[in-house]
């Protein structure tokens, strides 16, 4: 499916209109626009403009550094990267985890869903949501939701810490944390640690039902809109547990396609390679990932997430997150299920799933056992896969007979979702922007689409090999001494002097 409203044959006739950055998202990203003199929309494009270059400077690096170094890729989902490159490096060890050693890394990961989840909703969309989409930006931030509804954005700010606090006690810190090594952790919960932590977890699950009914509320008040907003079709992929529940920490990959049918399920994602492949476009860092079986990235496109998780498994593995599923699948005749906006929902849901999972592991024994770590046969390779807030997130490294990474190969939640965002904001500029005098409001509907999706832009960035580079060197006083550019084609060559 085409990203073009229509092929834009002349562009340089058309008029260029471009949002930048994307706001209230992580990292940084553009949109633009090309339109006619009436104001006909001719293209969109979601481009991704900053380069982060962790593939390469993981490489010649100790493969324990890695699940360290990995997660300074963001401070938002931190954790993310540290467990998925963990359970790569658990391979590379030949561990098989301790009993306390994986509840001690699940209830991190869900410490980390349920924080960026609760920030995602309460400080970025509630804005939107509770506005308007094109409401006076001057009130369609933060500030204006704790002036208007300050309870709301009350508990935005204590669910959010709460996760961080349970990140803090499992990885020893709040932010980049260490506590995920290869082969397992280096601490579990102290009993003091434990029972400050079951002491607020039945608020914190109230909390998140309370979010589940909020957002509920809001499509049920604004319900041909929300489906209507943003609305296309796409295969999905998620991991799913052996019995095909949710399970956001391990699995086997499940792919559906746009009609439903089921393109391959609990997929052993050590040879992910077998079903994906990642495309290359000229105008974006962030690649285009695709199902091989599809043939192309055109065709074979699809989209991660909460959506996909909540719509895609078979049950939910606590019981008041699965009551909500139900009646997402249910509201509407299942409208909502298939809404862009519908992330949302199924946002919260898995909020309050991962809250109700921190409630069972804390009253677990087993993490504040003693049997942390383990190990078995050396190996060359390691992937690990595990469900990031915003969708699968995918690690693959090679190490060599040093113990040195040799190749690092990252597909992130984000740009799993690239083309499906793309998508989303095509469907929109056809319906809201097409033929309009551009507003504010008006192009702020192009950002709520993006914020559907809660990218994660500096996490998704790739070099295309034949990156445009310029390189200077530059003397003690400021004189440049000499320049050297590399072109998007590859050739190198030291520019002409003015």
């Amino acid at each position: 499916m085409p990203f073009e409203l229509e092929t834009a044959a002349h562009p340089e006739s058309l008029r260029r209109v471009a949002i930048e950055p994307v706001s209230r998202v992580e990292g940084h990203g553009k949109v633009t626009l090309l339109l006619d003199d009436n104001n006909k929309v001719h293209q969109v494009r979601l481009h991704i403009v900053e380069f982060r270059g962790f593939e390469k400077f993981i490489e010649g690096r100790p493969y324990w550094e890695v699940p360290v170094m990995v997660q300074r890729l963001c401070g938002i989902c931190p954790v993310s990267h540290h467990l998925a490159a963990s359970k790569a490096m658990d391979q590379i060890v030949g561990a098989t985890l301790t009993p306390t050693a994986e509840k001690i890394r699940r209830l991190m990961h869900y410490g980390q869903i349920l924080q960026s989840h609760a920030l995602h909703f309460f400080h970025l969309s509630s804005p939107d949501l509770l506005f308007g989409f094109g409401s006076d930006v001057a009130t369609r931030n933060i500030v204006g939701v704790v002036a208007a509804a300050p309870e709301i954005a009350k508990k935005g700010v204590l669910l959010r810490k709460y996760g961080q606090e349970v990140i803090r006690m499992t990885s020893g810190k709040r932010v980049h944390g260490t506590g995920s090594i290869p082969g397992g952790v280096n601490k579990s919960l102290h009993a003091e640690e434990r029972a400050a932590l079951q002491k607020d977890i039945y608020q914190i699950v109230a909390w998140s039902r309370d979010a589940v009914q909020m957002i509920k509320g809001l499509f049920a008040q604004n319900l041909a809109a929300y489906n209507a907003f943003g609305r296309f079709d796409a295969h999905n992929m998620c991991l799913v547990r052996a019995d095909g529940a949710m399970d956001l920490y391990h699995g086997g990959l499940r792919a559906r396609r746009s009609d439903g049918s089921t393109l391959f399920d609990h997929f052993d994602y050590d040879h992910y390679w077998d079903v994906i492949t990642e495309d290359v476009k000229s105008w974006s860092y962030m690649k285009f990932p695709y199902f091989n079986a599809m043939g192309n990235s055109d065709d074979g496109w699809y989209r991660v997430g909460p959506l996909t998780r909540v719509t895609q498994c078979d049950f939910i593995p606590t019981p008041l997150a699965d009551r909500e599923r139900e009646e997402f699948l249910a509201f509407d005749g299942g409208n909502a299920a298939g809404a862009t906006l519908g992330y949302h929902w199924a946002r919260m849901i898995e909020m309050l799933h991962a809250a109700e999972a921190i409630k069972d592991l804390l009253h677990d024994d087993d993490i504040c056992g003693s049997d942390l770590m383990a190990a078995g046969k050396r190996q060359e390779r390691g992937v690990g896969v595990i469900e990031a807030p915003r969708g699968t997130l995918i690690h693959h490294y090679r190490v060599d007979e040093n113990d040195q990474v040799i190749r690092a190969n990252l597909i992130v939640s984000t740009t799993h979702n690239n083309q499906a965002m793309n998508e989303a904001i095509r469907v929109v500029a056809r319906q809201y922007l097409d033929g309009q005098e551009l507003t504010e409001g008006l192009l702020n509907h192009i950002e709520v689409a993006i914020r559907c999706f809660d990218p994660c832009l500096s996490c998704a960035t790739h070099a295309l090999g034949q990156m445009p580079l310029e390189v200077e060197i530059v003397g003690v006083g400021g004189t440049v001494l000499d320049r050297m550019m590399r072109n998007g084609d590859g050739r190198c060559a030291r520019p002409e002097p003015q």
